[in-house]
């Protein structure tokens, strides 16, 4: 019909510039009518291709040889020149036919590598969003069916041995061993022929369009080594655009891979870490109160006949060692609380300068001969906390402060309105210290992390700072520490403030 329609529309157009130029402009140069059907011609070959643009180059050489050569209405031609004006028209109509056809279908195929790079540039887009290998796997087929506008994409991968559809259904590759009748039938044989022919075409060396009819079979390669296959249903793609798609798709589940792999490295070094770190604390933090316990109970049991001062010397130790190990203790389970999400904040308005008041008191008491210097503004306004667990906070860094500090040095606690926020209050430990290393100021704030300066001169178990930053975050705040070598260490947390 769309031919017919054609052949109909160009016979028109031919008999409309015969009579175009027979009766409204019979004194036309015979040029002029060539060039015209020549036009006619170009348009035809640019439009709907050679095939037609011969057909009418054709008949338009003899519509011009029969209206507009003399003699007039005959094909005899009497002078030779327009022999070789009919034959260079001919010639020329077909060539030009050829040139504006084989510039329709260049622009065609630009056209259509166009479209294919565009696919190929959101396919890349998507396939960097999932991060395990299994989702990207899932992900794969429906993404590659939505680019390329096919209605059935299926994957093999070889190292799981298994088929992925594009609508996120997996289906497990056939045993290697025969099937009971019973368990045979349609859907089992159309698996085992759609896994045959993916690992036909994974074993491909080259990219090969299919023929018409059937689905693109892609090999996918990770280096030389054969590791999958794409099936693509009623989708005809250049051989570019496989190789592309054959190495964008191996590109990403092999980072995608990479990525999980380096994931499980950092997460064994990291649990390897953490072990490492709680064993030194056990070892150096619970053994110490316990072979003080230890030592002072077997005095008392060993020498029944100590006097009354000996005796409470020995159950000084053992209550202050008890003490000890209970904090530790207290510490460890308070830890595992927060990272579990399992403690539950009052969070209500109430004014920090008796927190910090009540905080510094216990500290004094537990230290009495230091100096700790608090600035704190008439004016602060209440904060939403939960006076318990900031408590805790503020005693960590002061007895943090207070421990690697010289004894002869202040420590200074001050509290304001954050600069550059209108709904949070800083507070702020500072003291004179050793100071921290750049690369370990934020290290110090993980799990059992101790500076490498310190541990080994002053005992501690890792798990203040922890605490407190897990404390302030569960605030809605923040906790950091700016610190200079030599010059001390200043630890700042944040509150929000509470809403009138």
């Amino acid at each position: 019909m769309i031919d017919a329609g054609r052949w109909l529309v160009i016979a028109n157009g031919l008999a409309g510039i015969v009579a175009l130029y027979r009766h409204f402009f019979p004194a036309a140069n015979p040029t002029t009518v060539a060039l015209t059907l020549l036009l006619l011609i170009l348009v035809l070959a640019a439009n709907w291709g050679l095939r037609y643009a011969v057909v009418a180059s054709i008949a338009a050489t003899a519509l011009f040889n029969y209206f507009f050569l003399p003699p007039i209405d005959t094909f005899t031609i009497a002078d030779t020149q327009n022999w070789v004006a009919l034959f260079a028209f001919l010639g020329t109509a077909i060539f030009a036919s050829h040139l504006s056809n084989r510039i329709r279908e260049e622009t065609d195929d630009a056209n259509c590598r166009r479209r294919e790079a565009e696919m190929l540039y959101r396919l890349g887009r998507q396939l960097l969003q999932p991060e395990s290998v299994a989702e990207l796997l899932n992900f794969i087929p429906s993404s590659v069916a939505t680019a390329f506008n096919s209605p059935s994409v299926t994957l093999y991968v070889a190292d799981r041995d298994r088929i992925y559809l594009s609508d996120s259904r997996r289906i497990s590759a056939p045993s290697t061993t025969p099937p009971t009748p019973a368990a045979t039938g349609n859907s089992d044989t159309n698996r085992a022929a759609i896994v045959r022919e993916l690992r036909e075409a994974m074993l491909q060396p080259l990219f090969r369009p299919a023929p018409d009819g059937h689905p693109t079979a892609i090999p996918l390669h990770i280096g030389v080594r054969p590791s999958g296959a794409l099936l693509l249903e009623a989708t005809t793609l250049s051989r570019e655009t496989m190789e592309a798609l054959s190495g964008l798709v191996s590109m990403s589940i092999e980072r995608a891979d990479a990525l999980e792999n380096s994931a499980r490295s950092e997460a064994a070094q990291e649990s390897e870490r953490l072990r490492t770190a709680l064993l030194d604390s056990v070892t150096h933090e619970l053994r110490t109160p316990l072979t003080s316990i230890k030592a002072s109970v077997t005095a008392l049991i060993s020498q029944p006949a100590l006097d009354d001062p000996a005796r409470a010397d020995l159950l000084t130790v053992i209550d202050e060692e008890s003490d000890r190990l209970n904090h530790l203790i207290e510490q460890a389970v308070e830890m595992a609380q927060l990272d579990a999400n399992k403690v539950h904040l009052e969070l209500r308005p109430q004014p920090i300068a008796p927190l910090i008041q009540a905080a510094v008191a216990e500290c004094l008491a537990a230290h009495p001969g230091r100096d700790l210097r608090v600035s704190l503004s008439a004016t602060l306004p209440n904060v939403l906390a939960d006076a318990a667990w900031i408590h805790k906070v503020l005693t960590n860094l002061l007895e943090n402060a207070v421990k690697y500090s010289p004894v002869n040095q202040p420590i200074f606690v001050a509290a304001d309105r954050q600069a550059g926020s209108s709904n949070l209050l800083a507070v702020s430990v500072a003291d004179r210290g050793a100071g921290i290393d750049p690369f370990e100021q934020e290290m110090i704030f993980d799990k059992f992390y101790r500076g490498q300066g310190q541990r080994e001169r002053i005992s501690g178990t890792g798990m203040g700072l922890p605490i407190s930053r897990a404390i302030v975050a569960a605030h809605g705040g923040a906790i950091s520490v700016t610190s200079q070598i030599g010059h001390g260490s200043v630890f700042t947390f944040t509150l929000p403030l509470a809403r009138p």
